[in-house]
């Protein structure tokens, strides 16, 4: 045998003991788990990338994974994945992986030991607790953000902590809470086998989340009837699959959903029965007042702000004809219909993105369009564990557990009491949401940049956040500050870190994560991380406990343990901290059940580890039955499906805002975005995705067919406005906000088509960092940021010089 055989049988010697001892602890037999006649191991795992959540086998030979194929029995995806995901393995392969800490001396990264990076770490926050702030993302899974949030809010009282799911699908939140009075949809993807009629709002799935588009489209080629309609900004491929297509002026949806609420009533066509017996009315305190829960109203105040959006006032607003609102209005006013409304980042990364939210559960709600299979408004994530980890988790800067918060007294002692805390423990003031940490991050200290440390794991907001000159950039320049990232790949975030933490990636760890359909999804670790890569929830452990031998109270309980403190099958402590000693026990499973009691309170009831084993995900609440079976839920609210509802009430909203079980209708006016064209920026600037890329590309650019398919970012423009500059497909255009300026190559009547007027880039290419043009005015309830509009120059750049393109 020579040295390198002897090195793989070793390894591979190594991962079939771990592999043995994972199904040792995980307390069940297997079913997944298997190996086929090629002596391929296979196994389960979530895909990596969107928030849709599907299934795929994983094949493991040799210590790699070789194969990825759909999982057939999967409720989500039923077999199918889209071209990201039959590619997700490669994501593990890529030539320029992190494999070693580094730290930043004399202005290069220097390689040092992970017991030196923990140290470094510890240090800077045992001085100065309080200045400290931890970024992540819904790329988290469900226990490395329970841990990342007991750290911080618990171990160290410091509520700075926040996701990237703040950049993506807040509004989602605060729409859902001041509606329903408890976060996430009531619907299941079940809605789209059964919905009559789906709409779009602002969203392309057929590139953002393609396995569930096809869902919709295929009941077509079984004879089913199913009408879309598309309501949106530009046409993309969903467009081409529409039945209808209502193109409206960026930020007059806010007039659209009013139009229809005010059609619904005007013409005696909205749900009476519905709307007396499940739902009150509730406006802004007053004109300028932009909170969560606003103020009671009545239905003819509600119906006289309502009337000034008439059909023909409408149109004239948002560029829609009076034929096509008329259209979608008498949709909503057919009860015969069943209509699920779908949203995303469009409806989210809004201006005005909690009252969009707001008023899509409003007109589902008037025209009785919830409760029944395929009548749901629905808003889908981008990340994979953005409704598990940054929802679910409350890893959100003002949130706790379980749809917990940190400003009510009660909630803060459940968590407490839960982690066996002193009360008062938990600081009652909110910490940092993104925007604001990035900004007093980027702020010199003497002017009140009191955030001097940041760990980000899980995510690159040297990419994604917005105004990348101020938020970001700006800490080149601030030599107290101290930027700390665990990552899997080189990133604009690694760019300018201090120090760099080589992370595990999927498979490489086990992992839970929760959909966007309330469905909890758990795998287990199936190959090593390549050299000294480690597990993100590690990281968190080995550092609170770094704090814990420096004397820092907030590491121990109230009895003095250390707050990770868990034990083997015998009752002994397992030192998790210690990496040889972290695969002793099972860490996953004692964080989820751990934190799986502070999901009962609000009746977000997630299943058990165990149970999570051998299924494909369950959709919460999950409730064991009489003969020991756990049921999940597919329609909450209503009686007919969930547990929790009052036997005789229909439907019953049990966390109302209003305390008597009704769900809030909103209104909510149309009002201008905060930056418009004008004379100096005549366009405006849409920004997203594409279907090859996940995200910021760090993951998706590693894989040769992704990134041959879609290589780099391209500004959209339309053909007449094209025409009009003189630009051709290829030529460098240079756009131009108010923040900054960026050179692309032009894409013309590409798979998309932006309105005269209007330009779309997609902010995958790290080379290209469209986000040093978008702008970081936030929604005021949500806080997130509008990354769909803002105004733009466009200009032929040189006209000598022609780009390929994609």
């Amino acid at each position: 045998m020579n040295t390198m055989e002897r090195r793989d049988f070793l390894k591979l010697s190594a991962m079939a003991a771990a592999t043995a001892a994972a199904q040792a602890k995980a307390g069940v037999e297997r079913t997944a788990l298997h190996k086929d006649a090629h002596g391929i191991r296979w196994d389960k795992a979530p895909c990596r990338f969107c928030g849709t959540g599907c299934h795929v086998k994983v094949g493991v030979k040799g210590g790699r994974v070789v194969a990825i194929a759909g999982a057939e029995d999967a409720d989500v995806n039923k077999g199918l994945l889209c071209v990201k995901g039959y590619h997700v393995g490669g994501i593990l392969y890529g030539k320029d992986r992190l494999t070693t800490p580094m730290l930043r001396k004399e202005g290069k990264l220097e390689p040092i030991s992970w017991d030196e990076a923990i140290t470094v770490i510890a240090e800077r926050i045992y001085k100065n607790p309080q200045k400290f702030a931890f970024y992540g993302s819904g790329q988290w899974t469900i226990p490395e953000g329970y841990a990342a949030q007991k750290f911080i809010k618990g171990g160290l009282s410091n509520n700075h902590i926040d996701p990237n799911a703040r950049l993506c699908m807040a509004s989602a939140v605060t729409g859902f809470i001041s509606t329903y009075g408890v976060d996430e949809p009531a619907g299941t993807y079940d809605d789209l086998d059964n919905a009559s009629v789906v709409i779009f709002w602002g969203n392309n799935p057929a590139e953002m989340h393609p396995v569930l588009f096809s869902r919709i489209v295929d009941r077509r080629s079984r004879g089913e009837k199913v009408t879309i309609i598309d309501i949106g900004t530009r046409r993309t491929r969903s467009t081409e699959f529409a039945d209808h297509y209502l193109e409206f002026r960026p930020q007059t949806d806010l007039a659209i959903a009013n139009c229809i609420a005010n059609y619904l009533i005007e013409n005696d066509k909205y749900d009476k029965a519905f709307v007396e017996k499940y739902c009150n009315f509730r406006i802004d305190v007053d004109d300028k007042t932009r909170d969560l829960l606003g103020k009671a109203s009545t239905f003819e105040e509600y119906k006289a702000k309502m009337s000034t959006y008439t059909l023909e006032y409408t149109s004239q607003l948002s560029g829609v004809s009076v034929e096509k609102l008329t259209m979608l209005c008498e949709t909503f006013a057919d009860s015969k219909q069943l209509i699920t409304s779908l949203w995303c980042m469009g409806v989210n990364q809004h201006y005005r993105g909690t009252a969009m939210n707001r008023l899509l559960h409003g007109i589902h709600l008037l025209s009785g369009q919830f409760g029944k299979p395929g009548a749901a408004p629905t808003s889908l994530t981008g990340q994979p564990s953005a409704c598990g980890t940054a929802r679910e988790v409350g890893t959100l800067a003002h949130a706790l557990p379980g749809g917990r918060i940190v400003a009510k007294p009660e909630h803060r002692a459940d968590c407490e009491k839960a982690w066996n805390m002193a009360p008062g423990t938990i600081n009652e003031k909110p910490g940092y949401h993104t925007v604001l940490m990035f900004e007093k991050f980027c702020t010199p200290t003497a002017e009140g940049g009191d955030i001097d440390t940041i760990l980000v794991q899980v995510t690159n907001p040297g990419q994604t956040l917005p105004n990348l000159y101020k938020l970001f950039d700006a800490k080149k320049d601030l030599a107290d500050k101290f930027l700390i990232v665990s990552e899997v790949y080189p990133t604009a975030t690694t760019e300018i870190a201090d120090l760099v933490l080589p992370a595990a990636l999927w498979v490489e760890k086990s992992g839970v994560y929760g959909n966007s359909e309330r469905r909890t999804q758990q795998w287990f670790k199936q190959v090593e991380p390549p050299g000294g890569a480690r597990e993100d929830v590690w990281m968190t452990i080995a550092i609170a406990r770094k704090l814990y031998d420096m004397g820092y109270p907030g590491m121990k309980d109230k009895d003095g343990k250390f707050i990770f403190s868990y034990k083997d099958e015998q009752g002994n402590e397992v030192p998790i901290w210690d990496y040889a000693h972290f695969n002793d026990i099972n860490v996953d499973k004692a964080l989820y059940e751990e934190y799986r009691p502070l999901t009962h309170a609000k009746h977000k009831n997630v299943a058990p580890y165990d149970v999570l084993v051998n299924a494909h995900g369950l959709r919460w609440p999950v409730v064991q039955t009489k003969d020991g079976n756990w049921r999940e839920t597919r329609f909450r609210f209503t009686e007919a499906d969930d547990p929790f509802v009052k036997k005789g009430t229909g439907l019953q909203f049990y966390h109302s805002t209003t305390n008597d079980d009704k769900a809030q209708i909103w209104f909510c006016p149309y009002e201008a975005a905060p930056e418009e064209p004008n004379k100096e920026y005549p366009f405006w600037l849409c920004t997203g995705r594409v279907l090859e890329h996940w995200h910021t590309g760090s993951m998706t650019m590693r894989v040769d067919q992704l990134r041959k398919a879609m290589p780099k970012a391209y500004v959209e423009l339309n053909p007449k406005d094209a025409a009009d500059k003189g630009i051709n497909n290829g030529d460098l255009v240079k756009l131009t906000t108010a923040r900054g300026e960026i050179v692309l190559p032009a894409w013309i009547n590409g798979r998309a088509q932006p309105p005269r007027g209007s330009v779309f880039v997609p902010f995958f290419d790290e080379k290209l960092l469209i986000n040093r043009l978008t702008l970081d005015v936030t929604c005021p309830v949500s806080k997130e940021p509008d990354y769909k509009k803002c105004a733009t120059k466009v200009e032929k750049y040189n006209p000598t010089e022609k780009q390929p393109l994609p």
